[in-house]
């Protein structure tokens, strides 16, 4: 076995952001993967024979541009089925809302003029207002203590922009920054279909309702991601979201990373307060330098470290951490194609009629219930290419809201419960599709972390909240992206800025090692 400078655990898209990023910098990176192939919650999933669905994302919509081109995604594969991808807020009369063009530039349907222009300011506004928050996706989060790295001069430049937006806008800025998204939509539309698409996408993978305290953060999070290059857009990669990892897979190896899949790490080697490598679970002892771990910040600590290393009150912490996972995912095998009372089966289709709607399905999962009405994001990525399912056959991907990670009524209970009200909520919306489904496949929240490691089922490897945001994440006093043990790094999306499959968090520690000369 070869020496290596860095061994890195888990082959999801920021582990293998940061291994590429730290080999073009002159490392030797050896990546371990449980999974038989690396991508995480990018892989595809057959579910049943002749149909291959996205594991967990399956639209993009955050692809960090620093990763899209310092790892030549384009030349390692990665082409798009679609961009600019429109989303539909289904209605279950036909009458549907198109939301066309980066984060609805153009609306389509019956709407009040009324609310096409009360819509074009409030757009305006959060986009200006997601490009203040945009930048700090790609920098190493400020620490508030003494002695810290931080990057002052950057942090200026940023400072400069958010008073750029002129004294009332910044004042408006400071107002909405911790309230939630339900106040503000009420406040400036009157559409149900909007305002309901506009909560689901602010509550979207995290354990919050649009009347929850902050929730509006999330979606100006969502509006400063970037598809193919354009900002606030969302795209579907040729192949489905599987592409994804496996052009950053063939990049990494391309750059001389080592990667070793079906590998699953037991124990990070602690000697003298410091990570000196990595023990398998099968047996086998690998010794390094540096070790950074892009899994989930509590499995690190918890599981692969444990107490015994750490300090009493940052243990606490950790465990303190929240990681619950509120969506559940769905795939359905289709012996034709479903037709949601004239919807464009080529866009993103919404379940979500009103705020109230979202909110209600929120509601029970706060207590560990399953939400009669599910609010849901559909794609079927069939009807935009082949591959996905057989000839004149058609997969159907969709990410459910609100799921309970711990249900009273038990897992297989809920599981079946929650399938059937999905399926309930579908007929609605698409009428005749339930006579059309051959197999169905729903994973929830704590499926999910059964079969990906993710604690709680959550997708950010810790909940997006804005007391887990910036320098409050993954916990408070470890903010950028080492930790209290020597040698040992973090590169999740349980770091700044989180989730998606972006690689933007893999790719700021790589930045923030190189910096320091760690390895």
């Amino acid at each position: 076995m070869p020496s290596f400078d860095v061994i890195l655990i888990g082959g999801g898209t920021n582990g293998l952001a940061c291994a590429a990023r730290l080999q073009k910098a002159g490392r030797r990176v050896l990546v371990l993967e449980s999974q038989s192939a690396p991508g995480g919650g990018a892989l595809g999933r057959s579910f049943v024979p002749g149909f291959r669905a996205p594991a967990l994302a399956h639209i993009a919509n955050q692809i960090d541009s620093r990763v899209l081109s310092g790892m030549d995604l384009d030349r390692h594969g990665l082409k798009l089925a679609a961009s600019n991808l429109t989303s539909t807020a289904l209605s279950p009369d036909g009458n549907h809302l198109v939301l066309q063009g980066a984060a609805g530039a153009t609306l389509t349907g019956t709407i009040s003029d009324a609310d096409r222009a009360a819509w074009k300011a409030l757009r305006q506004q959060l986009l200006s207002f997601a490009a203040v928050m945009a930048p700090f996706k790609q920098m190493t989060p400020p620490r508030l203590a003494k002695g810290t790295s931080n990057e002052y001069l950057r942090l200026a430049k940023l400072g400069l922009g958010v008073r750029a937006l002129g004294k009332a806008e910044f004042r408006e800025f400071l107002r909405m920054f911790l309230i939630n998204a339900a106040d503000v939509l009420n406040d400036e539309l009157s559409d149900d279909r909007l305002k309901g698409l506009l909560g689901f996408d602010a509550t979207l993978g995290s354990w919050l309702g649009p009347q929850s305290p902050n929730s509006l953060i999330l979606l100006l999070n969502r509006l400063a991601g970037e598809a193919a290059g354009q900002k606030a857009a969302l795209a579907l990669p040729a192949g489905g979201m599987a592409a994804v990892a496996e052009a950053m897979a063939k990049s990494a190896v391309a750059a001389g990373v080592t990667i070793r899949s079906n590998a699953p790490v037991a124990q990070i080697l602690i000697e003298a307060d410091r990570a000196t490598g990595v023990r398998l679970a099968s047996g086998e002892e690998l010794r390094t330098a540096t070790v950074i771990s892009a899994i989930s910040p509590k499995t690190t600590f918890l599981s692969l470290i444990g107490p015994r290393h750490l300090d009493t009150g940052f243990t606490n912490r950790i465990r303190a951490q929240k990681s619950r996972g509120g969506a559940a995912k769905l795939h359905l095998a289709l012996k034709s194609a479903p037709d949601f009372r004239g919807a464009d089966l080529k866009s993103r289709l919404v379940i979500a009629p009103s705020l109230r709607a979202v909110e209600n399905a929120y509601n029970p999962v706060k207590y560990n219930e399953v939400p009669r009405a599910p609010v849901m994001e559909i794609t079927l990525p069939s009807a935009f290419e082949p591959g996905h399912a057989p000839d004149g056959q058609h997969l159907l991907s969709a990410i459910v809201q609100f799921a309970p990670h711990d249900p009273k009524a038990g897992h297989d209970a809920a599981r079946a419960e929650m399938l059937a009200n999905c399926m309930a909520q579908l007929e609605t919306y698409a009428p005749g599709i339930g006579a059309l489904v051959t197999h169905a496949e729903l994973l929830m929240p704590y499926d999910i972390e059964a079969q990906y490691g993710m604690v709680g089922g959550n997708w950010h490897h810790g909940e997006l909240a804005v007391e887990q945001m910036l320098f409050l994440r993954p916990v408070p006093g470890m903010a950028q992206y080492s930790t209290p043990i020597g040698g040992l790094w973090l590169a999740s999306a349980g770091t700044h800025p989180g989730g998606g499959i972006s690689g933007a968090a893999g790719w700021n520690a790589a930045d923030r090692i190189i910096k320091e000369g760690r390895a």
